[in-house]
């Protein structure tokens, strides 16, 4: 009997090791940042990165960032958590990069 509830506890345990290790690990998409965007209108500059089928554009990255987008070799595979941005001109193309990593 005390042998199931020590193997009890130790599972319950690992499973919160689990979970915590999880939860910091996923990442909302995959996607590949293409290059950069160099044109210049109201809904133009930044950024391009396709997640799934859309190409998206992007100002910034978060300042945590490992990524130098100015000395790195382009397509960069990468798993970031996004939003679209709160932009009113182009609102479905502009999104806010919240986290990052390079794949």
């Amino acid at each position: 009997m005390k042998a199931k509830v020590i193997v009890g506890i130790c599972l319950i345990f690992l499973g919160f090791l689990y979970c915590h290790k999880e939860n910091v690990s996923n990442y909302k998409s995959n996607g590949i940042i293409i290059g950069p965007d160099p044109r210049m209108c109201a809904c133009c500059g930044g950024w391009y990165i396709q997640i799934d089928t859309i190409i998206y554009e992007f100002d910034a990255l978060p300042d945590n960032s490992d990524i130098n987008l100015q000395v790195e070799s382009f397509p960069i595979p990468v798993k970031l958590d996004w939003e679209l941005a709160n932009a009113i001109a182009c609102p479905d193309t502009r999104i806010t990069i919240q986290r990052i990593k390079k794949e």
